[in-house]
Order: structure tokens, then sequence, then C-alpha cells
């Protein structure tokens, strides 16, 4: 079947809506076009997710699982993936073709293009999520146990029909993640953090701690890097404050980007960094690599779990405490969530201005509370009208991103940080998304406006880098637009 004679035995004609020449072994002719597989594939296109049962019967996974437990006493798997793909297919290709003539089982040509893909996945790649990782359309990936896998695309979670073998196998694809990057996942250490080769950001929780079998999440990003400009296609900003926002990272602004899970700070913090100058020096701390810049002098660093013994740790504050010592010009944190703030507020007062970081808060106002709470947390016995004080003159922006209960996506805030009266910080909104309602689809109907702030406090700031009459020019323009 699948050796020089098989099942797929019409040259010539590719089937519809598969990409299958990638898993063909050498030898083995096309076959004609099939019934549409009722199962997702890597053509985005065709691999559509849908929130109904398995369209595969328990008698395909029954067989699955007896073909693949063969194919492991046969075939040495570890060293198939030193292999090349295209050979280390052939060579899975031949044996299973074995093993189904020997057992005689009798499959029709989707089944056994289906079971070939299935098991090329299995043992060379990702398993079932192989084709959930090729669409580009997909921003998380949630698998709660072997069984139950759900997506997001368009802002909307939908459950799927991907399903794994069993828990074990699910288990065994959250160990090939983690273990690309240096780390584990076990009974001893259930909870990992991780990334994929394309920056992707990976979560697995493992038994005893999930209950129902292994946890995965993956934030996927996509494979073109989103700009500000596409940003404003989608709405999540006007042309004028991406004008204003692109301004900010050029000038240097010390900026904080604040939103709540799935807001989009990450891509919104990778637009920012696109206006980072090429010759300056970047030092990124992140506890799992996702950064994308795209400048040429970049240091990225990343955090490390304690061992077996628990030690050897490395934290984010180690990596930011460190930064200063490596003579960055900007440092960019990629989520702020304990007393690093402390070090990398200093780090924003003491010469390396355009430094950037996101954390989680719902307002801009929020965000400055939560500044000072993780500064507290960390052990620092400082007066709270010393870390306020601090926080104004080190933060100069604070960017709001929100995730509304339609799926979209928005800026809401661009928020001046002025300084205090008082105990009191005193802040300044740029731009603001107000919500107007929504339509009889249930779409959220807003609109962004410009408080009309003629001069903002970072105007001396553009004047010195030479940007004050594009600045000017996108106040005004964003004052017009809002007239009109």
């Amino acid at each position: 079947m699948f050796g020089k004679k098989n099942a797929f035995d019409d040259p010539g004609i590719e089937p519809a809506g598969l990409v299958f020449a990638e898993l063909r072994p050498s030898g083995v002719a096309p076959a004609a076009a099939p019934a549409p597989a009722p199962v997702p594939v890597r053509a985005p296109a065709v691999a559509v997710a849908r929130a109904t049962p398995d369209a595969r019967s328990e008698d395909y996974y029954a067989l699955k699982r007896q073909a693949f437990a063969a194919l492991v006493e046969t075939i040495d798997v570890a060293q198939l993936s030193n292999m090349g793909t295209e050979q280390a297919q052939k060579e899975i290709g031949e044996v299973l073709h074995d093993i189904l003539r020997a057992k005689k089982i009798v499959m029709s040509k989707t089944e056994q293009r289906d079971l070939f893909k299935d098991i090329c996945n299995d043992v060379l790649g990702y398993g079932p999520l192989e084709p959930l990782l090729a669409r580009d359309d997909i921003s998380d990936i949630m698998v709660n146990g072997a069984d139950t896998v759900y997506i997001e695309v368009g802002g909307k979670i939908v459950r799927t029909d991907v399903r794994f073998r069993d828990n074990q196998q699910l288990l065994n694809v959250c160990q090939r993640i983690v273990s690309q990057v240096g780390r584990r996942v076990d009974e001893s250490s259930p909870i990992c953090d991780a990334r994929l080769a394309d920056g992707s950001r990976v979560n697995v929780i493992a038994p005893p701690l999930a209950i129902d079998g292994p946890t995965l999440t993956i934030r996927k990003f996509k494979k073109d890097k989103l700009t500000l400009d596409q940003l404003v296609r989608f709405g999540t900003i006007t042309p004028e404050g991406a004008r204003i926002l692109e301004i900010i990272g050029r000038v240097r602004c010390n900026v904080i980007v604040s939103g709540g899970t799935g807001s989009g700070k990450t891509t919104l913090l990778n637009c920012l960094t696109a206006y980072i100058e090429p010759d300056e020096r970047v030092i990124t701390c992140e506890d799992a690599a996702e950064l994308q810049l795209q400048q040429p002098h970049v240091v990225r660093l990343e955090t490390r779990p304690a061992n077996l013994e628990g030690e050897g740790a490395v934290t984010m504050r180690d990596l930011v405490k460190n930064c200063l010592r490596m003579r960055p010009e900007r440092i960019i944190v990629g989520e702020v969530r304990g007393p690093e703030a402390f070090d990398l507020l200093q780090a924003m007062n003491t010469g390396h201005d355009g430094s950037m970081g996101t954390l989680h808060a719902n307002t801009p106002r929020e965000a400055i509370s939560r500044i000072e709470s993780m500064i507290t947390m960390g052990g620092y016995t400082l007066p709270s009208k010393t870390i306020r004080d601090m926080i104004v003159s080190s933060v100069d922006v604070i960017v709001q991103a929100a995730r509304l209960r339609d799926g979209s996506r928005r800026i809401t805030h661009i928020t001046e940080v002025l300084g205090l009266e008082g105990d009191v910080v005193i802040t300044q909104d740029l731009f603001v998304y107000e919500m107007l309602g929504e339509d009889a689809s249930g779409k959220i109907i807003g609109r962004h406006r410009s408080t009309g702030i003629g001069r903002p406090a970072f105007w001396d700031r553009a004047r010195y880098y030479g940007e004050e009459k594009r600045l000017a020019a996108a106040l005004d323009a964003a004052d017009t637009a809002i007239a009109a």
C-alpha cells in the first residue's frame, strides 16, 4: 500500500484539497481524487475546525493504536528523528505497508492516507497538532486532555474534532516541545513554560495537577509579523493614533503596554519596537522568548527554571539586573510579573530611555497600582509616595490594549504619566476608545477619539529627536477627524 504497489494506483492526479506530496514516500504514485478528508489538513482553506463530534470512528483510532505499536516495535523511532524528513517518511511508509499487509487489514484510500499522515506526524512532529500549527488564522490552541481540543479563530473559541490517541501520546508531544528548549515536564515538574521554533508561547500542566490529563496551551504567532499599519486596517487604532504610537517609539519614551490576557500586548510591543533605530543595542528579557525584534543588534535573554534539586533557577529579576552590566540602550521586558518591576523602573530612570515592558491590568490607572503592588510584594519597605515618585519619573506612556466581548482587539487608551499631586499619580489621556453600542450581529460599535491635548508632555522629547512637526500634524489630524 505504501510501497511501489499500493492503493494509490492512479498516477498523475493529486487529491483535491490535500497537501500530500510532503508526506508521500518516494516511489509512491499520486492517487485519484478521493472524497474530502473528514479531518483538518495542512491547507488553511480546507482545515476548518468544527464544533461537532469527531468524524472518525473508534475503529480507526483502535487501528491506529495497533499500527503505531507495531511500528514502534519494528523501527527505532529515535533513529528516525535523526534522518531527513523524506527518508524518514519513506521508512515509515514501507514498514506501515508491511504491517497492514501482514495483519490483512483492509482500509479505504482516505483512511490509508490519513493513517500514514497521522503516524508521520506522531513520529516526526507534534502529532494531531500539526494541522493546527500549520494554520495562520489560529491565535490559540487549547488542549484539555486527549479528547478535547479548542482553538481561537477570529476572537472566538470553538471546539475542533482533533484528538490524541490517549493521554500518554499527549504527554509525549508536550515533552517533545519543552525538551527542545532544554526544559522538562513530568510528575516531579508538572508545570512548564516553553516555546516553539517560531516563537509561539507554550504552557504545559501535567498530572497530577491536571486531573483530566495533560493540559497544553499554545499562543500562536502569525508567520507574517503584524505592523501598526495592519492594526489600523483591523480597526485596532486609527491612523492618527498609530502615528502617535510610532513617534512614541522613535523618541525613546519609556512605555508600559497594559492589558488583559489575550488582548494583544505582545503583538503591540512588537509593533512599537519596529521603530527602534537599527544602531541601538537592545536587550530583551522574557520567560519564554517570543518577541520578534527585527533590529540587527538585539540580545535575547530567557529565564531558566530550577533543576531537580531545586537549584540553578534564573529569574526575571536576575536577567533585568544583569542587563544593566551589558551596556544596553533599551531594555525590553516581555512581561513584568513581580519584583523585577523595581529593577525595570531603575533602568528606565538611569539613562536607558526607550525601555518597554508589558503587564496585566485593565486600565492605565490599574497598571500604575499593579507596578506599586509588585514592588511591595518584592519585599521592599519603601513608602508608597517614594514608589509612586519612582513610577512617575520612569514611565512616560501607558498604552492600554483590550479584548472586547465580541472578540475584537482595540487600543483603548494612550495615556501619559505626568507627575504627583500629593500622593496621587496624575495621568493624561491622549487617545481613548469609546464604545457606542453593538449591531444586530453582536459586533461592538465604537470609535477612537483624541482628547484634544494640543501639546503632550513628551513634546520636548519629540522636538529633541526632530519629530515635533509630525507629532503636531498627527494631533491636528486626530482633532480634525473627531470634529468631522
